[in-house]
């Protein structure tokens, strides 16, 4: 994939929605989602992020939840399957008739309910949709970390990619992504100017995770956090069967954040409640410091470093025909004879 520079040199305003979702209901959630988007627009928004994982809420009893309890965890996964997003579907239609009324781009977290051999595997994704509500690109998390596996399959190099949306490139990654460089250094190698970090972790280090990669990849960072209040998983029989809900108040405090290329936190961090953050992007700012250090420019010193990512599938399935095994036959015994 080749670099996708574009400089839009007028400031906007971009959104971060930390909201909760209803706990393992996609109908209602994507019911707030659209409120959200709706509230953005209004706002002047011309972009809103949303946390991982939002349709219909990050698996949080996989952290909790015995791996001996085989009944409850096969209950609650059937669940949370039967609410995943098929990508394009119902769900994804709504979400992009919204984003057109709204005149907004959206990034969605959700759990995608894969449409490949037999639909049967679920990904922690991240949904594009640009402002006319298309469908720009979609992106599956490459890594999974300890207990995640329980429900969601790594995704391949195919959905590693940037977007050209009207104020510029956006690409993004999901959790324990952040932590690769070499993901990291695609993203930017491609010309990326808003970093989307979508993630359930929290606190000062993560923060400073964040700051780290605004500064080296001289990119702005919407991070958009997972807030998830105790209240909410109280109606889930299955769930209150463990310590989930026993903490009371936040089970999980947000954070989100939104942080210029310098490193600088310029919105956030939003702490224990549910609230869109704002905050005026200056595309401008991207660009004052790449004389200094730009990564995958001057600095990037290519004659000593290459990276090379795989971007292809690979189909669990490929089925070849009688007449192209007999063809592929031939073909071997002709070069041995000519080898002869």
């Amino acid at each position: 994939m080749k670099s996708m520079s574009h400089v839009h040199n007028t400031p906007f305003t971009v959104a971060v929605a930390q909201v909760a979702p209803v706990y393992l209901d996609c109908a209602a959630t994507v019911e707030k989602a659209c409120e959200c988007i709706v509230d953005a627009g209004q706002a002047g928004a011309r972009l809103i992020i949303f946390p991982e994982s939002f349709i219909c809420g990050y698996p949080v009893w996989v952290w909790n939840i015995p791996p001996g309890e085989q009944s409850l965890l096969s209950e609650l996964y059937v669940t949370f399957r039967a609410n995943a997003v098929r990508i394009p579907g119902e769900v994804t239609d709504r979400l992009c008739r919204m984003a057109q009324r709204a005149r907004i781009n959206v990034v969605m977290g959700l759990t995608e309910c894969a449409t490949e051999v037999g639909g049967v595997c679920c990904y922690n994704a991240q949904l594009y949709i640009n402002a006319q509500g298309q469908i720009v690109g979609k992106h599956r998390s490459l890594v999974l970390n300890g207990a995640e596996r329980l429900v969601w399959t790594a995704g391949n190099g195919s959905t590693l990619q940037v977007y050209k949306m009207p104020m510029g490139i956006i690409g993004g990654l999901i959790g324990g992504e952040n932590y690769l460089p070499l993901a990291r250094h695609s993203l930017y190698a491609w010309g990326t100017q808003f970093y989307v970090a979508t993630s359930w972790e929290h606190g000062e280090i993560w923060h400073a995770t964040l700051r780290h990669i605004a500064r080296e990849g001289q990119v702005f960072i919407l991070g958009c956090n997972a807030v998830l209040p105790a209240v909410t998983l109280s109606g889930s029989a299955p769930l209150t069967q463990f310590s989930l809900c026993d903490k009371g108040g936040w089970l999980h405090p947000g954070g989100s954040v939104i942080i210029n290329p310098e490193g600088e936190i310029i919105a956030g961090p939003l702490l224990e409640q549910e609230a869109i953050l704002y905050a005026e992007i200056d595309v401008r700012k991207m660009h004052r410091s790449k004389w200094m250090l730009d990564v995958t420019g001057q600095d990037a010193r290519p004659d000593i470093f290459q990276l090379t990512v795989h971007c292809d599938t690979h189909p669990l399935i490929q089925i070849k025909d009688r007449q192209s095994a007999a063809e592929e036959k031939l073909k071997k015994q002709s070069e041995y004879m000519s080898d002869i």
